[in-house]
């Protein structure tokens, strides 16, 4: 009999979503995997049956299951669940209000407990959910929903430790190629084996420099050199990573730091939870494997660095470093012996320095965030006013860790001054589209938008906010700090605010209206 009677319960396994410090942003682990609604289908001791909604395509699948017997779970529902009910409080007349409302909040699927309320799932609940291509499950009487949940956070569980292993082998794998006698073919084609696929090394003018594996789907690789070109050196500004899919594959293209303008672009037909982190050793090994030796430039930094042990002052030695300008990265989240120099290697410089807790590096180039670290930025300065960018690097630091961001920039000027740039609406929108698209790709988007909206519209009240959009108050946030990890923003920041209401005066989606 299920377990579930009145009253709306709290979310059961797996635990509330994640913080922005345990986000799907780029970390030294994969994140945990869903589960597929077939596998859960299959656990016989579940007894679930499906009965309604559209044909299983393999790309179902359950983040979390939620148990609610409200007339509208819609305010309890963050996209992604398996919602759970016994239809305390519904009624054939309510059936397709009650699936259309689940459809739009985002849940994954609904399962139906037979008994106490009813005996059988109601028929015009299975003609709802087919209506609005919502799959049911029937959950027989012998079934808990506690068993339910246990079970996903089970399979969930498995697949994180198989995941795990694969990535452990897999970093293993690349560790060893990379100490090989011609160790950057050998990392490329230790990557594409491991996942399964086609690794290219490509040059700042888009030539495949090293290349293995292959993708058995057409235009792979014209579309992976294409995407190559948006991280690579000619790209403004210049992101650290970027993914796409063509038809039967998925791409992704990486940034190597050194300062070389290389590019690792990987297609591969399926996309794991891990392949992201495999692929970032990939391109710490390799931005180290192709880092130039020590330049006339790099040559004169350390002559600068000498007279200043010798007592120059800073005014004398900063002609030998360069003009810059520089900012300075204070990171904190290495933990081996050669954390200080994977992270310099990978912000393309040859300068760091560490206390063991503390990494401090400068250069010349823009930073961007890095898998497992966190970081605070100083603006861009000469090199005189290098001290002054210590400070304003570890006060960044300070509020990236507060905030549990990956990345703080000191920025004096703020995003806004870009903004006056989009006064035509067509642009307008595109920057809007840009900008929120990690929000819309995710389950239960509309309500996300929604949320985010209401939230920077009422100042970031949650009080009012809920009140507003009837919802429960920690709803809002859930919501929120959801916004906050898939934007990857700071959104205590009132520039982010300010940018992120400007981008939502747009809509950014069919069937986003923007405000009034």
């Amino acid at each position: 009999m299920p377990d579930s009677t009145g009253a709306p319960s709290a979310p059961s396994f797996p635990p509330s979503p994640p913080s922005p410090s345990s986000s799907p942003s780029p970390s030294s682990s994969p994140p945990t995997p869903p589960v597929p609604l077939a596998e859960l289908l299959a656990d016989r001791t579940l007894g679930l049956r499906r009965i309604a909604g559209p044909p299983d395509d393999g790309a179902q699948v359950v983040q979390w299951v939620h148990t609610s017997e409200m007339a509208d779970p819609y305010p309890y529902l963050l996209g992604g669940e398996l919602l759970l009910t016994a239809g305390v409080q519904l009624t054939d007349a309510a059936a397709d209000a009650y699936a259309a409302r689940v459809v739009e909040a985002g849940a994954a699927a609904l399962g139906f407990g037979v008994t106490p309320v009813y005996d059988t799932v109601p028929p015009a609940l299975v003609d709802a959910c087919d209506r609005h291509g919502l799959p049911l499950l029937e959950v027989p009487p012998r079934t808990q929903f506690t068993a339910v949940a246990r079970a996903v956070w089970r399979l969930m569980a498995e697949a994180r430790h198989r995941e795990l292993r694969r990535v452990t082998r897999a970093q293993q794998g690349l560790a060893a190629a990379a100490a090989r006698q011609d160790p950057v073919p050998a990392v490329l084609h230790q990557l594409a084996s491991g996942l399964g696929g086609r690794a290219v090394l490509f040059a700042p003018d888009g030539a495949e420099l090293h290349s293995t594996g292959r993708v058995a789907a057409p235009g792979a690789r014209t579309a992976l050199a294409r995407l190559a070109r948006v991280v690579g050196p000619a790209a403004a500004p210049t992101p650290s990573s970027a993914t796409d899919t063509t038809p039967g594959a998925h791409l992704a293209a990486y940034a190597l730091g050194g300062g070389q303008g290389l590019v690792l672009g990987v297609a591969a037909e399926r996309r794991e939870p891990g392949d992201h982190t495999v692929a970032g050793v990939a391109v710490v090994l390799l931005s180290l494997l192709t880092a130039p030796h020590q330049g006339a430039a790099e040559a004169g930094r350390s002559a600068a660095l000498v007279r200043l042990l010798l007592g120059a002052t800073p005014a004398e030695a900063a002609p030998l470093l360069g003009p810059g300008p520089w900012r300075v990265v204070q990171g904190r989240g290495g933990a081996t012996p050669f954390a200080a120099g994977a992270l310099a290697a990978a912000l393309g410089s040859a300068l760091a320095d560490t206390d063991g807790a503390t990494v401090r590096v400068l250069t010349d180039r823009e930073v961007t965030a890095q898998p497992g670290w966190t970081l605070g930025v100083s603006d861009a300065v000469p090199p005189e006013e290098l001290a002054g960018a210590d400070t304003r690097a570890l006060r960044a630091l300070g509020r990236a860790e507060a905030t549990r961001t990956p990345l703080v920039r000191h920025d004096p000027a703020g995003p806004a001054a870009g903004l006056t740039a989009l006064i035509p609406r067509e642009e307008a929108a595109a920057h809007a589209r840009a900008l929120l698209a990690p929000v819309l790709a995710a389950p239960g988007a509309p309500a996300l938008i929604e949320t985010l909206r209401a939230w920077l519209s009422l100042h970031g009240s949650w009080d009012r906010t809920a009140v507003a959009l009837t919802v429960h108050r920690n709803t809002v946030r859930h919501r929120i700090t959801r916004c906050a990890t898939l934007l990857e923003r700071d959104l205590d920041d009132p520039d982010v605010r300010m940018e992120l209401w400007f981008a939502l005066r747009e809509p950014p989606a069919p069937g986003l209206t923007p405000p009034a």
